[in-house]
């Protein structure tokens, strides 16, 4: 009994999680992380901890932003303790989100004492550091046989913006590779104070900026001239400084070999059915940022469905537009209990591969799809296959395209029941600036799969100058969208994710051709 009443008494006080959100690439994720944000009632962020991991958070959770960034601190480390335990004193499932690791240079320990101090359970999540990981995607090993048997990692800045007290002469004599953190500013500083160590004027040195993101940098020289080589880039924070054998290194590069290498793109599409085409593009390179700009609800008549199979007599034909429709057909048999031999009999015509998988992934191949994949083939393809008076169900969104219903009116005595099994509702990613992504053109192409999805990312960035989104469009009437608002469109050979991924590897390389 006492055991109970201490868990529930921890589970009415909360809990805090340090979680490492690792550089910025979200495949850089923990799997815990991702579990953790997933859950989360409260996520407590700042800049460094990257967008990408930022999309994993359960759509429910309250965002705070507490902004941290170098040099500039507009919430005080005192005032982020006192957030972290007020709102686990609400019984909230608090995950604060540290780039990196949260006890390499990132105050998690400071955190984790307050904590313990007021007597909130927590626990630390390590994540993948910088240190390693930003050199790694810069083709640089921290350590390497006969060029560095030792790494050492050092902060530049002292938590009140002073310097430290750096030891040279001990790092000097490491023979290992040096990583400074926080050093943009003081890179001239820490040059002068290795030389008048003893290091050697042309020990290689490189200042990684961005790493793991479509943005990163690498500027390479010497502990002679790396300063002024940083300075003539306009090298920003957040960047590391590398000093040591390896830092040189260029036979290992990787990451600007793939196609979409040093490009970010945006997907709108719904997160339920983002993440397939999400993997495709990050598999070419892309750092792609997941921001759906509408959501699948299922509708006050999707149990109509159920009802609708069991009727007598039945429907010749159930006709699909899209994997969201067979999601909630499927959702909709399994909560009135309908067993998926009802359909003995009945033909099934799909849109497209994507929505004839995901019916294949039910159990159901389907028995019509057109050659072009969009609502107005699909209507044609209907009308040749469905004979005089058969009956048609068709369970979509509650705004379905008339081109799929159109042609089947022309069949004598057909009967078609549309019924919207799911609503579009609008959504908005509450850690991201639309307006700032695409203006300060940080983000290259917005990936749109319907006319739904271009609507919901107007209306999260209303106001703004859309002639500038470099719109990459699954078909027909999602380019006439983007098109209606001057979007510069682009436009899928087919309606496919594959046909996308393909387009913005041709939009990449064109572009790359015209600055060459």
């Amino acid at each position: 009994m006492r055991c109970e009443a201490r868990q529930e008494a921890d589970r009415k006080k909360g809990k805090v999680w340090l979680v490492g959100a690792g550089p910025s690439d979200i495949g850089l994720m923990t799997v815990k992380g991702k579990y953790l944000l997933e859950r989360a009632d409260v996520i407590v962020y700042d800049r460094l901890a990257g967008q990408g991991a930022l999309t994993l958070g359960n759509p429910g959770a309250r965002y705070i932003d507490v902004g941290k960034t170098a040099g500039r601190h507009p919430v005080p480390q005192q005032e982020i303790h006192r957030i972290l335990v007020e709102e686990a004193r609400k019984g909230n499932r608090v995950v604060r989100l540290k780039g990196g690791d949260p006890f390499v240079f990132g105050r998690g320990a400071e955190e984790a004492l307050e904590l313990e101090k007021a007597g909130i359970p927590f626990e630390i999540v390590p994540g993948i550091t910088a240190a390693t990981a930003v050199p790694a995607y810069q083709g640089i090993p921290v350590t390497c046989r006969n060029k560095a048997s030792s790494l050492h990692l050092v902060t530049a800045h002292k938590k009140d913006g002073s310097f430290p007290d750096i030891p040279y002469g001990a790092l000097a004599e490491s023979g290992g590779t040096l990583v400074f953190f926080m050093g943009v500013h003081t890179l001239p500083r820490i040059q002068e104070g290795m030389r008048k160590a003893g290091m050697k004027e042309e020990t290689p040195a490189a200042v990684l900026e961005r790493g793991t993101t479509a943005g990163q940098r690498k500027i390479l020289g010497t502990l002679k001239d790396i300063a002024e080589k940083a300075k003539e880039a306009k090298v920003q924070s957040p960047a590391l400084i590398l000093v040591g054998e390896t830092a040189g290194m260029r036979e290992l590069e990787w990451y600007d070999r793939r196609p979409l290498a040093g490009k970010k793109i945006l997907l709108t599409r719904p997160r339920e059915v983002s993440g397939e085409l999400a993997a495709m593009l990050r598999e070419k390179g892309a750092e792609v940022l997941e921001a759906p700009s509408i959501r699948i609800v299922p509708s006050r008549e999707a149990g109509e469905l159920a009802g609708a199979l069991a009727e007598k007599p039945g429907y010749d034909w159930l006709v699909f537009t899209s994997r969201n429709g067979v999601r909630i057909f499927r959702d909709s048999l399994r909560q009135a209990r309908v067993d998926i031999r009802t359909l003995a009999g009945v033909k099934v015509a799909a849109i497209g591969p994507g929505t004839g998988s995901a019916l294949e992934e039910v159990g159901i191949w389907p028995d019509l799809m057109p050659e072009i994949y969009d609502g107005g083939h699909l209507g044609m393809a209907l009308k040749e296959a469905v004979k005089t008076g058969e009956r048609v169900l068709l369970p979509r969104a509650r705004k379905g395209s008339p081109e799929v219903t159109a042609p089947l009116l022309k069949i004598p005595g057909v009967e078609i029941r549309e019924i919207p099994v799911y609503d579009i509702v609008y959504e908005t990613c509450p850690f991201l600036d639309i307006r700032k992504e695409i203006e300060e053109k940080i983000t290259d192409y917005v990936l749109f799969t319907s006319a739904s999805t271009v609507r919901g990312f107007v209306k999260t960035a209303e106001g703004m100058d859309f002639s500038l989104v470099t719109a990459l469009c699954i078909g027909k009437q999602t380019a006439e969208a983007a098109a209606g608002y001057r979007m510069q469109v682009r436009t899928a050979r087919e309606a496919t994710p594959r046909a996308l991924v393909e387009l913005a590897e041709e939009t990449a390389a064109e572009e790359t051709g015209a600055l060459k």
